[in-house]
């Protein structure tokens, strides 16, 4: 596998390390799904669980579009990826889901997410608020590194069981 990330620098202004983790996370998960089949991407991580790295791509595009552009930037939701009253869509919907599609929108959701970031404070509050409270850019930056990395975990247990590789 290729791997295209750039490692976060070392020393950095909080912004830049913020934004340079969340990037890195994100390139880590299409790491994780490089070189699969459509099939391999769909494959189940083990019973009962619904998880596959398909099913993976699909919730982080639903995440990103629901903490930058509902929340930060307070647009109405509209994911392509699932409806709002359906919490599982995004795991479950992946074995008629087409690959290319749901990669588009992953990658779309992220440039719609820099878009709505960009020349923001990281004090900017968002528009819409989270059980009840006001929810900062800052705040949504850590939360998506650690939504990421937590899901970058499975990422790294599915694609070893579908073939084996591994690594960071």
């Amino acid at each position: 596998m290729s791997d295209p990330r750039i490692d976060p620098p070392p020393s950095a202004d909080e912004r830049t390390m913020l934004d340079s983790w969340l990037d890195w996370h994100r390139e880590t998960l299409a790491v994780k799904c490089q070189g699969l089949t459509d099939e391999q991407l769909r494959e189940r991580s083990t019973p009962p669980s619904p998880l596959s790295l398909l099913g993976l791509v699909r919730h982080m595009a639903y995440v990103e579009h629901m903490w930058f552009r509902v929340v930060l930037a307070g647009e109405d939701y509209h994911s392509p990826i699932k409806s709002a009253d359906d919490r599982d869509g995004d795991f479950l919907g992946t074995d008629d889901a087409s690959v290319e599609e749901a990669f588009a929108v992953w990658r779309s959701e992220i440039d719609n997410a820099r878009k709505a970031a960009a020349g923001l404070s990281l004090d900017t509050v968002g528009r819409a608020k989270r059980h009840g409270e006001d929810i900062s850019l800052r705040w949504i930056l850590v939360h998506m590194i650690e939504e990421y990395a937590r899901h970058n975990g499975h990422a790294d247990l599915i694609r070893e069981r579908v073939d084996g590789t591994t690594g960071e």
